[in-house]
């Protein structure tokens, strides 16, 4: 590889590498901030508007807030897995913890802290900071 076209490579990897590090990391820290400092409630969960026939990984969960009287409808950060489990399905009562100040941001308050899908991303993005490096040192080293 020619030494142009490695530095790009390895620039362009570490910049993916980078953000992704830093989505995670990100994303992981907000749903552990709303698990210990949001506001808990219960939420029901409603059967998916979509047309498809199949239902949405992340359920769409109706919950009332503190200081008001409407419901809010909304879908939880974190981990998504392809098919639904179980005790998601529409109707049943889930505990959730959410942003006062932004009450449409919730998280399942029973989720796991860092689920096998955000292990997967971390160590993609870890990857690819590695091979970035690895192609800048190549690129630039020789």
């Amino acid at each position: 590889m020619e030494a142009p076209t490695g530095v790009a490579a390895g620039a362009v990897l570490l910049a993916f590498g980078g953000a992704l590090l830093y989505w995670c990391a990100a994303e992981v820290r907000l749903r552990r901030y709303l698990r210990h400092h949001g506001v808990h409630t219960m939420a029901r969960v409603v059967a998916d508007r979509l047309p498809t026939g199949t239902d949405d990984p992340a359920p769409e969960l109706a919950y009332s807030l503190a200081d008001r009287t409407e419901a809010l409808v909304a879908r939880p950060r974190g981990r998504t897995r392809l098919r639904r489990p179980a005790r998601l399905s529409p109707g049943t009562l889930v505990q959730i913890s959410y942003d006062p100040r932004q009450p449409s941001r919730l998280v399942l308050a029973d989720g796991l802290r860092i689920g096998p899908s955000d292990a997967f991303w971390m160590i993609l993005g870890a990857g690819c900071l590695a091979a970035g490096l690895a192609v800048l040192t190549a690129a630039i080293g020789g």
